[in-house]
């Protein structure tokens, strides 16, 4: 009788556990049913072909940054809560023998190719976007202030040609990658709390263009458009420059070249509370180079401020220590050298007294001294 009650038991929880999961599933579609009644209406957007196109565009694009940025790894982006920076506008003559690294070739020659001819074709084909350059000389990178390949051809009057698809072309020929003699970059200078270091970085760049006129006379400089460096950081360290007029194998990436200030600039403006141009205020070429060289100063100056001493002043006080220092030893040694020659001397004059006693007394040193002491009675 027992084990037939336990049976039955097993068999009403079998059957128990079998019959609930359907129990749930119709439970859940009918909740599903009632939510659906509830729920409001979606409306359904129609993509247009074109809005689709760009879209795509616009995520390839990102995808082709991204990947560059995976595959060709560059500096760190500036700190936000660095605790002091100061961001200056210099202009590089490319006519310098440390910036005509950048320059030369003046047209492709095979894979050869100048910074201008490299950042042009990225602009075109639309892998980095080229900002405005505006009446004020300050960089806007933001969306609203990019440009189009055709208005950027159309304004700097660059030749092109468009193909059956649409797609625009311009012949090697055509680039004036020759007539750009210059580039403004805005470098920054900060400090950071968090490493204790200090750090120049370049972070805009505009190339600028000087043509010739009609008269076989250079025109105006004209700046073309700004360059967001942490766009365009991974492709620069694609493309290799010759870095030596001595050593042609020498080679160095366009990123490192700027990573690691090798240009040489001159300061032509700085983010001021007046938005002040030097030559605002500097009316000649000796008080232009003079208030150039009074904010590198004061870069400078703050940096040895913050470190103390400048490394010359420091290693000139060390050497002046070590002087010191080697002085008082040579003295020292001198005075202990006198001292022990006054002291060896004083021990041969006491030595010969003592023999001169000896031979006078007819007894030898080596004989045995008798010493007589009081004795109390």
């Amino acid at each position: 009788m027992k084990r037939t009650l336990i049976l039955l038991s097993i068999m009403l929880v079998a059957i128990a556990t079998v019959a609930q999961p359907p129990a749930r599933i119709r439970q859940q579609a009918k909740n599903g049913d009632a939510a659906e009644r509830t729920a409001p209406a979606v409306p359904v957007v129609k993509t247009t072909a074109s809005a689709a196109a760009k879209k795509n565009a616009a995520s390839s694009v990102t995808a082709t940054s991204s990947r560059a940025a995976l595959e060709f790894p560059t500096q760190g982006a500036m700190p936000e809560d660095v605790a002091w920076r100061r961001d200056v506008y210099k202009v590089l003559d490319l006519s310098s023998d440390r910036n005509a690294v950048l320059y030369f070739p003046e047209e492709p020659t095979g894979d050869k190719m100048n910074l201008f001819t490299y950042l042009f074709k990225l602009v075109m084909r639309k892998q980095v976007k080229a900002y405005e350059y505006t009446i004020d000389g300050n960089e806007n990178l933001t969306a609203k202030n990019v440009m189009q390949p055709k208005e950027m051809l159309t304004r700097f009057e660059i030749n092109y040609e468009t193909n059956d698809e649409g797609k625009l072309r311009v012949d090697n020929s055509d680039i004036p990658s020759a007539q750009v003699k210059s580039y403004y970059i805005k470098e920054s200078t900060y400090y950071d709390q968090n490493t204790a270091q200090f750090h120049t970085q370049v972070t805009a760049l505009c190339p600028v263009r000087r043509g010739i006129d009609e008269f076989g006379e250079e025109e105006a400089p004209t700046p073309l458009f700004w360059l967001d460096y942490s766009e365009i950081s991974p492709y620069l360290a694609k493309i290799v420059l010759m870095n030596s007029n001595y050593n042609n194998a020498a080679q160095i990436s366009a990123d490192d070249y700027f990573t690691t200030n090798q240009y040489e600039g001159k300061i032509y403006k700085t983010v001021n509370l007046q938005g002040r141009v030097l030559q605002n205020y500097c009316e000649t070429d000796s008080a232009l180079k003079a208030e150039q060289t009074r904010i590198e100063k004061e870069i400078t100056t703050l940096q040895d401020h913050v470190w103390g001493k400048d490394s010359s002043k420091m290693k000139k006080d060390t050497l002046q220590a070590e002087t010191a220092n080697e002085e008082k030893t040579v003295t020292k040694k001198s005075s202990k050298k006198g001292k022990e020659e006054k002291v060896s001397e004083s021990n041969s004059s006491r030595a010969q007294v003592k023999r001169e006693r000896s031979a006078g007394s007819g007894r030898s040193s080596s004989q045995p001294k008798f010493s007589a002491r009081r004795q109390r009675h």
